[in-house]
Parts: structure tokens; sequence; C-alpha cells
């Protein structure tokens, strides 16, 4: 069932969290003009050669892994439900000189009206911290199938849900099995920005915004593997590749996580390897 209350409330929370991300992040346009590039080599391997493919990027954030996708070819619209990440990813787009549609939406409206409008693409992506602020997956996964043009795919690169039964300091606190029910937070989203520093900042680290409170609630719903993959197969789609990774990309969920090359961050020494990721590619079987 949409929980659209919820997601203006996150709307919210996710304009003022995307500010201060942000702020730690230097100049991205110059470093987007001089070929740099925010993506990690899951996300490629999956989505594979992209000149000349229409891609949509649902819950783009603030456009900078969408930009890095239209430097290799790909033509990109991102969509967003937060007002800041789209002003800023429009910004980024014009200030770069890199090519590229983003739209503010509620990611179920603007799947509705694009089907609506008959319009298909080659590539449907999504990546990191998205699938929680879904709720409905069955409506999500039909809402990708309805777009994918013939011979077109579906990518996810996402935070493994298991990893989210630990507290940050890695003690065992929330349930693994949630269906979906959401999860309140006083505080919103935070500034994990700040948190991973140069990991998640490419283009050189700054202090920003300091001790960022966030003064909207957030609402999270936890969904299962299964849960995610049930959707999918339940709109059409074949799985065709699924991964799991023992480290997360960029993002350092938990205390004490060590950083590898690549921006890969895995537990601190002592705890064993736990899938802290898993990556999805799925295509449809019939239309």
């Amino acid at each position: 069932m949409l929980r659209k209350e919820l997601h203006e409330a996150n709307r919210l929370a996710w304009n003022e969290a995307t500010a201060a991300h942000n702020s730690h992040k230097r100049d991205q346009a110059a470093y987007l003009r001089a070929g740099g590039s925010t993506l990690y080599p899951e996300e490629q391997a999956l989505l594979g050669d992209l000149a000349g493919k229409a891609l949509l990027h649902l819950q783009c954030n603030a456009g900078q892994d969408t930009l890095s996708l239209a430097r290799q070819g790909a033509v990109v619209t991102g969509v967003d439900i937060s007002d800041t990440a789209i002003d800023f990813a429009r910004r980024l787009a014009a200030e770069s000189g890199i090519p590229g549609t983003f739209v503010r939406a509620d990611v179920y409206d603007w799947l509705a009206q694009a089907a609506r409008e008959g319009q298909r693409f080659d590539r449907v992506f999504s990546s990191y911290g998205a699938v929680v602020w879904l709720s409905d997956l069955a409506a999500w996964a039909q809402g990708i199938a309805a777009l994918l043009a013939p011979g077109g795919r579906f990518v996810l690169v996402e935070f493994h849900p298991f990893s989210m039964v630990f507290e940050w300091d890695w003690t065992l606190k929330y349930p693994y099995f949630n269906a979906g029910q959401p999860a309140a937070y006083e505080t919103g989203i935070g500034d994990y920005v700040a948190m991973s520093g140069l990991a998640l900042a490419p283009s050189g680290y700054l202090e920003g915004v300091a001790d960022f409170k966030n003064s909207h609630p957030g609402y999270e719903f936890n969904w299962t593997i299964a849960d995610i993959l049930g959707a999918l197969l339940g709109a059409g789609l074949a799985i065709t590749a699924y991964r799991e990774y023992p480290y997360a990309n960029g993002a350092k969920l938990f205390s004490g996580m060590r950083e590898l090359p690549g921006g890969r961050m895995v537990p601190p020494e002592g705890l064993p390897a736990l899938p802290l990721m898993y990556g999805v590619s799925a295509e449809l079987t019939a239309r």
C-alpha cells in the first residue's frame, strides 16, 4: 500500500540532508568536466555498455551518478522526490556541460505518468539507499516493467537488508522480517557524507555543515531480499544476475568500518565477513 503522506515527510527530510551532503563536496561540476565519475565497478558491470542507451535513474538524488552514466554515452533521465536534489542536479548538468533531464516527482507518480505517455527505456537503474524509501514494492516493480523497452534491463545495486539488523555499534537490534512496515526516525536522514569522507566526496572533501541534525523525521520501509526479488518476479521480470558483496561502497554504515581500496567499506577487525551489499539485474520475460 502506498504511503504518500510518509513520502512527503521524507521529501522534507531529504531536502535538508541533501544540502548538508553537498556542502562537503568540492567543485563537483569541475570534477565531472575533467572526466571524474562517482560510479563503482559493481553497477557498471551490471549495466553493461550504455552507448546510445536511454537510461532512467530512479531516486537519482543530486544527479552525480546520473551524469556519470551520461558520460558513458547514455541519454539520461533522473527522477527524485527531493526539490533540493533536483535543483542541484539541474545546476550540475548545466555547469558540467553534461546533458541530462531531471524531474522532481514522487517516483510512483512519475512511473504511472511515464507509462501513460508510452515512454520506454533501455536501462532502468537505482542504487545505494533507495529501496528503504519505497512503501509499495509491487507498484514499484510493475512501474519499472511497464517502462522497459524490448531487450531492456533493470539494475539495482543496494545495501543488503540483512545488515540493517545491526545498531550503529554492531549490536543486534532490528528485525530482518518486517513486511515493509514503516520505521520512524525522529531526526530523519543524517549526514552520511560527513561520516564517510572522501569515499563519498571524490571531487574533494570539505568541512561543510558541522554537526548536522535533520529537523524533519524520516520513515523507512525495510524489505527482505525475498520481498525485493519477489516483487520483480511478480511484475514479469526475469532475474538474470544476483550478486552479494562483503563490503559496502562508499558508505560507513556502522562504527569502526575499515576502508579498503576503491572506497569499499568492511566491518572492523574481529567481525566476520557479512553481506553488506547486493546487485540485481532483471529483464522482461514477455510483454
